[in-house]
């Protein structure tokens, strides 16, 4: 709060401008509070496992990520995470607070990446912070709709925009076609994370931005998206990796659903490792087996984790430029991505999937002027959490009901125990009202990645599953005992009464958050 102390004798104002004075005070109080609201750098990538990132348990011995793991050191990791299924349902719910099924207009069609919306239908919640006093800016990556919203949902915006370019869609890492303040693409050569890591810190340098507004800036890598592409200087790095065989890559997977069993990127080589099938990626991509050191897992672990190394300089850039500009203390820093990738888990080379190898993220929230530094929250936090939390930062009301709930308690004590039920969704391309209806056609519920749609609910220590194919089974794993989620026990009798009450929380959390198909759910195994 900003104290005003002022002395004028009675007579130096007349009484008829008192009111105007006290208007124009308030009216100051109020801009000094603005001032003080915290920015929010908010750093998201793509295809991204927690794996990648040292500082998460399940990371490979040979991991190195010392930017990222000193922001977690400086704030607050979060265990489980889970931003989104895949890259296009993970942005729209970034941008509205809403599950998929719940984002009203939103639509693919044309070529892909093509996609569209009705901004009037599905508003997303940044022009709510331009009109309360925010400077909102966009940079990389766009993958929601042809309209990027400059000019309405953005002050500032450098972006990719895939789907207008469905032709340069796959450049993830070179030859990009950038739209600069919503003028006319122009190509620009580079390697891409380094180009927005690059304009990242210009704008927080002062390029483009009001230094008396706070800002919120959405910074979207495309690393480490396929084709994998690791920069240059890190073609040499990780040299000799070799990683466990993950042990359900081949089929058949015990008490898993029936599209389970025809998940095969590998195949076992005469060298006896696991080598990547050719195919065709779950989004429509065209995927060779070879990478740039080889086809087997180890050579694809090695080139993605090169990958990260990018990411992770980024992370220091951009915190140093904070420092050094003075913008630290008050910045808010959020690092995460669309959704985890599987290399190997369950057969798979994708994201989609409901378990953890596949969409679980990495999630970090730093500022340590406010929060406690170097702590875990144990507590599952979703996509759907993200804009509420800004919201209670920036201390602005939310706009319309939102799905997910303010981490903001987690975050002030993230090592009490929260209680709390996390709803995960996947209905393929389908959005909004294209969901009520679930398809009985399994080429159009496994049209992406050859993964159903499903439901799943993670209550902070067991995952349910619910695959919405006619009398397929159910799924119930314990997280803390079998995190590789291999063992089943839905069919478990011991877990019977666990399963029929996380079945019915489901149920609650799909009707609390307005899926249209919630009483239209195929009939499980009995």
């Amino acid at each position: 709060m900003c104290i005003v102390r002022f002395s004028l004798p009675s007579h130096a104002i007349r009484p008829e401008r008192w009111f105007t004075l006290v208007v124009v005070l308030f009216a100051l109080l109020n801009q000094a509070e603005a001032d003080e609201r915290p920015n929010i750098l908010f750093i998201y990538t793509d295809d991204h496992s927690h794996r990648t990132v040292g500082c998460y348990d399940e990371s490979y011995e040979f991991v190195r990520t010392p930017n990222i793991d000193r922001l977690a050191s400086d704030g607050v990791r979060f265990r489980y995470a889970y931003m989104g299924t895949w890259c296009m349902p993970s942005r729209a719910t970034m941008l509205t607070g809403h599950y998929q099924h719940a984002v009203k207009s939103m639509r693919m069609e044309g070529d892909y990446p093509g996609s569209e919306y009705d901004p009037e239908q599905c508003p997303f919640w940044p022009k709510v912070f331009r009109a309360n006093g925010y400077q909102t800016a966009q940079i990389g990556k766009w993958h929601t709709g042809t309209d990027t919203g400059f000019g309405r949902d953005w002050d500032y915006q450098i972006v990719w925009n895939r789907p207008r370019h469905p032709k340069n869609a796959g450049n993830y890492y070179k030859d990009q076609l950038i739209e600069f303040q919503g003028g006319d693409a122009r190509n620009v050569t580079g390697y891409s994370t380094d180009n927005y890591t690059r304009w990242a810190v210009e704008y927080l340098q002062g390029k483009g931005r009001e230094p008396d507004k706070p800002w919120y800036l959405w910074l979207c890598y495309g690393a480490v998206h396929g084709p994998f592409t690791p920069a240059d200087r890190h073609l040499d790095e990780y040299a000799n990796v070799s990683v466990p065989v993950p042990q359900d890559i081949f089929p058949p997977r015990a008490g898993k659903p029936a599209y389970m069993q025809e998940i095969e990127s590998w195949y076992r080589g005469e060298d006896g490792l696991p080598h990547l099938k050719g195919r065709r990626r779950a989004t429509g991509e065209n995927s060779p087996g070879q990478g740039i050191h080889g086809s087997s897992l180890d050579h694809w672990i090695r080139q993605y984790h090169q990958g990260v190394l990018a990411l992770d300089e980024a992370v220091g850039k951009l915190i140093a430029t904070l420092k050094e500009t003075g913008q630290y203390d008050n910045t808010l820093i959020v690092f995460t991505s669309d959704q985890g990738f599987a290399w190997g888990q369950h057969g798979f080379r994708a994201k989609v999937a409901p378990y953890d190898a596949n969409i679980r993220s990495p999630l970090i929230l730093s500022m340590p002027k406010r929060f406690p530094r170097g702590k875990v929250c144990t507590t599952p936090a979703g996509g759907v959490d993200i804009a509420p939390t800004f919201f209670d930062l920036a201390g602005i009301d939310l706009p319309w009901k939102m799905h997910g709930r303010s981490l903001v308690p987690q975050l002030e004590k993230p090592e009490d125990s929260w209680r709390r039920n996390l709803l995960m969704t996947f209905t393929g391309r389908h959005y909004g009202t294209d969901t009520d209806t679930i398809p009985t056609d399994t080429s159009v519920l496994r049209r992406v990645g050859g993964v159903s749609w499903y439901a799943s609910l993670h209550d902070g220590r067991f995952k349910y599953i619910r695959t919405f194919e006619e009398n397929e089974i159910e799924e119930l794993y314990d997280l803390q005992t079998d995190p590789e989620e291999l063992n089943n026990l839905a069919s478990n009798d011991d877990h019977a009464a666990h399963l029929h009450t996380m079945r019915g929380q489901t149920i609650a959390e799909l009707r609390r958050t307005d899926a249209g198909f919630v009483d239209a759910l195929p009939k499980v195994r009995p």
